[in-house]
């Protein structure tokens, strides 16, 4: 895929964040170009998504800043409304309206937040679930469709919003191993088509697969970062190698 290194879509510079006494991230900073999929590895606990939800603005930073396409984030002056409406954003727990259709769950944000015509929604909706295979499944909702089609219906909201960047928080770990595949196949499609991402993630044959760039975070630091042929086949740090050679 072409990244344009010109470019950093994300900039994240000396970003601190604690929670009463327990500083979870320390110091961290990390660039995002266009077109690249940063994999977030680490043993639970180490920050990943704390880090994912400080780059949309769910968490405050203690400390530091967050430039999104040049815009400081960070500042009480910018509507970070008007940011996330360029920062889709895919959670663990699939947060679907249970009222609503799949249909209805991917139409409701582009009509509230980007006002678009009922008519207009509804055609990007079933474009969006139909690019997630759920063409057959626009009409059901979230109780009769399993937890991976639920998935697949969060992932499709996120797309009818056009972000520039894709924010995926261990988006499988919720799902029976057997459903975990079809999600991962999507986020694949999207990396060949060029999205922008950054994935927290456990899947680690994956990563090395889709990733052009990783970094493996422990106790809020960045431990290390690299090419994931560097990573997975000669980290240079003790920790890294521990943790991969746990769980690969």
């Amino acid at each position: 895929m072409a990244i344009d290194n010109t470019d950093a879509i994300i900039k994240v510079e000396h970003l601190t964040k604690s929670f009463g006494h327990t500083e979870v991230l320390k110091d961290v900073s990390l660039e995002v170009y266009r077109g690249e999929v940063v994999v977030l590895l680490g043993p639970s606990g180490s920050g990943k998504s704390t880090l994912l939800r400080c780059i949309n603005m769910l968490e405050v930073p203690t400390s530091g800043k967050i430039l999104f396409e040049g815009t400081d984030i960070t500042k009480k002056s910018v509507n970070i409304n008007k940011i996330r409406e360029h920062l889709g954003m895919v959670f663990q727990n699939f947060n679907l309206f249970p009222h609503l259709t799949a249909k209805s769950n991917v139409m409701i944000a582009q009509r509230k937040v980007l006002k678009r015509s009922k008519e207009e929604a509804e055609k990007n909706a079933v474009k969006q679930l139909a690019r997630v295979n759920l063409a057959n499944r626009v009409d059901y909702y979230p109780s009769e469709l399993s937890g991976g089609q639920q998935q697949r219906v969060a992932i499709a909201r996120a797309l009818a919003m056009d972000p520039h960047v894709m924010l995926f928080d261990e988006v499988t770990s919720a799902l029976d191993p057997e459903l975990v595949r079809g999600i991962l196949d999507i986020m694949r499609e999207l990396a060949s088509e060029g999205m922008t991402m950054m994935i927290v993630t456990h899947e680690l044959n994956f990563a090395r697969d889709v990733a052009d760039h990783i970094i493996f975070m422990e106790k809020g630091h960045i431990v290390e970062r690299g090419a994931p042929e560097q990573i997975f086949n000669n980290p240079e740090s003790e920790r890294t190698k521990a943790f991969l050679g746990n769980i690969y």
